[in-house]
């Protein structure tokens, strides 16, 4: 039988929730997510062929959604940490039903025409100023629910095992509410007539964007009934709770905690205003904002390619992306594997490779191709496996760049994610200027046909390749290695040639061979302040003619003992060193003291007997 742990141990008792509010959680965002398909695939499609909306114009239509979002998240974020909840409902509960609402009530009306409302003939500035007020509070109620619903996952349960296992379901809902958009699609588009998208498709757009919102409804009012936010002061009773646990859990807690507060010794604090001094925050973040780039983007005008430069027929624009999608996701379930095997930079360069030949392929494709039908699917496999690999990898470069510092973890993904949303925008908006004619009907001049096909074949591949320099500045670099961990080292070591509270091992050396001078990080050298220090770090040791091993002096006066294990050099033994100037090192043994010169190989060792303050003599 095991021994219980000793008495008066306080061990919080697990917050832990049943399958049943595990299922209802993790259908709370599955609005968000079938909105989301439907943005980024249809969205300018359906502007393109269907409202005959200038090209402009939706440009910038696409930039408003996206800069609203980037400045929503960090808002929402803040906001519903400060606030306590609507009436009594709890705080993030509160927040997801204000965004669902949002999405629920002003999402529709984005694919549906104005010539509904008898307004076909007018002009796109009053079209804009139509789309603009439900584009933003749109994504306001996105970035909410969002926000709110990944905050709760602490909440609900501080199971560490039931947290990945909430994140995975969760996924696996974002995976299935994506395919159900791109059936619904091709069901839709399928049977409403005609191979070319019209006005006359208006009503197969609306009623898509109707069935999104109310299955996502649906979803979205299953997970309030079935979910049930812990408050705060439930959260901390529960914590104060103490639970039976054996000697051996104990024991195992005790050394997992001794070990991560050696480890919160060593982290360098990381506050978000450092993160700016750091050069591999910009590097990961131009290789993320790269990849979102190249996945956004391709995912925006793979329709516009199908349809006006391939002339398939309409339905393709639900088959392909369907097809990109469950490449990525079947890729995605290789990744860690992948990534065990070759390492996350040469997975992403794999990534990028097949997006380089993806975009290629399709510049070759054209409407008069052989079999296009089957080239543009096996190029949507490539483009989706490739695109998802660099996304995934992008991902774990990023939370590699944070490593642990979680303190500040939060802004780098929300700058991050801000950057990324912008240049999405702006990189939209720049193409629909680039337009070759404001005619908006469907393949309305040769220029149109080409246009598509060089946007899907030079954009994405142009940010591919982009992002593949920016890989291979990365290549040598460890990923995140701090530029302020040297000097915090630097300064540690100085501070430790005056306190003589501290030395270091070998391994040190090893690990920090920063601040240890070139050749000496095996001999474990604790270098000192002042002269002796600099000597050792800005001079070879071997023309300083100073000992090989500092140890840490109290600068009490007291004689000192210092010891060189020397591999072969001779350093010389007449050189003064006053304690007052030079600050030697040593083990404080009492008033008298001597050195021990021993090197590998010599039959006998030199001892040399020294007062501090004195000339060494052998």
């Amino acid at each position: 039988m095991s021994a219980a742990a000793p008495p008066g141990v306080h061990v919080p008792a697990k917050r832990t929730i049943p399958l049943g509010r595990r299922l209802a959680y993790s259908v709370g965002h599955v609005l968000n997510d079938l909105c989301a398909a439907m943005w980024f695939t249809y969205l300018l499609v359906y502007f393109h062929g269907v409202v005959k909306f200038n090209n402009i114009m939706a440009g910038n239509l696409m930039l408003v959604g996206q800069i609203s979002d980037g400045i929503c998240t960090p808002l929402v974020g803040y906001e519903s940490d400060r606030t306590n909840g609507f009436c009594g409902y709890g705080k993030r509960k509160s927040w997801h039903l204000l965004g669902v609402l949002c999405v629920a009530c002003t999402f529709p009306f984005l694919f549906i025409s104005p010539c509904a409302f008898g307004c076909e003939n007018s002009a796109d500035w009053a079209k804009f100023i139509y789309y603009v007020p439900f584009v933003v509070i749109f994504q306001f109620g996105w970035a909410a629910t969002q926000i709110s619903h990944l905050s709760l996952i602490p909440e609900l349960t501080n199971d560490e095992g039931q947290r990945v296992e909430l994140n995975a379901i969760r996924y696996a809902f974002t995976v299935m509410s994506t395919i159900a958009i791109y059936l619904i699609a091709w069901l839709l588009l399928r049977h409403s007539g005609g191979n070319d998208l019209t006005p006359k498709d208006a009503d197969s757009f609306m009623e898509m964007g109707l069935i999104a919102v109310g299955i996502g409804f649906v979803f979205c009012m299953i997970f309030h009934i079935g979910t049930k936010e812990v408050k705060k002061t439930e959260i901390i009773r529960q914590s104060r709770k103490t639970v039976n646990v054996t000697k051996e859990d104990f024991d195992e807690t005790k050394s997992l905690l001794t070990t991560l507060e050696k480890s919160a010794d060593r982290k360098l604090y990381m506050k978000w205003n450092d993160w700016f001094k750091e050069h591999q925050f910009y590097m990961i973040g131009a290789l993320y904002m790269c990849t979102r780039l190249v996945v956004n983007l391709t995912q925006v005008y793979i329709p516009m390619y199908l349809t006006d430069t391939l002339y398939l027929d309409k339905q393709f624009i639900a088959i392909v992306p369907l097809i990109m999608y469950v490449s990525g996701f079947l890729t995605s379930v290789l990744m860690r594997l992948i990534n065990k095997l070759i390492g996350k930079k040469f997975t992403y360069l794999v990534g990028g490779c097949f997006v380089i030949g993806a975009c290629a392929w399709c510049y070759f494709i054209t409407q008069h191709s052989p079999h296009k039908e089957w080239q543009v699917i096996a190029a949507s496999v490539l483009l989706g496996a490739g695109s998802t690999t660099m996304l995934i990898t992008s991902l774990a470069m990023t939370s590699d760049l944070i490593g642990e510092n979680t303190e500040s973890g939060a802004f780098v993904y929300g700058f991050m994610s801000l950057l990324d949303k912008c240049a999405n925008g702006a990189a939209v908006m720049v193409v629909q200027a680039l337009h070759p004619c404001t005619n908006l009907g469907v393949a309305c001049c040769p220029a149109c046909t080409v246009f598509y096909q060089r946007v899907i074949s030079f954009v994405p591949g142009g940010f591919a390749i982009l992002a593949l320099l920016n890989l291979l500045a990365l290549f040598p670099q460890k990923i995140g290695t701090r530029r302020k961990q040297v000097e915090k080292r630097m300064k540690s070591i100085r501070n430790t040639g005056r306190s003589g509270r501290e030395s270091h091992s070998p391994s040190f050396c090893q690990q920090n061979y920063e601040v240890c001078p070139s050749g000496h990080e095996h001999h474990g050298w604790v270098l000192p302040g002042n002269a002796a220090e600099q000597a050792v770090i800005y001079d070879t040791p071997h023309s300083s003619r100073r000992p090989s091993i500092y140890m840490s002096n109290s600068a009490s006066g007291e004689n000192d003992t210092w010891s060189q294990n020397n591999t072969g050099s001779n350093y010389g033994t007449s050189s003064r060193y006053d304690a007052s100037s030079h600050s030697v090192p040593g083990h404080i043994q009492g008033r008298g003291g001597k050195m021990s010169n021993e090197s590998p190989g010599s039959p006998e060792s030199n001892d040399v007997t020294f007062q501090v303050g004195a000339t060494p003599s052998v």
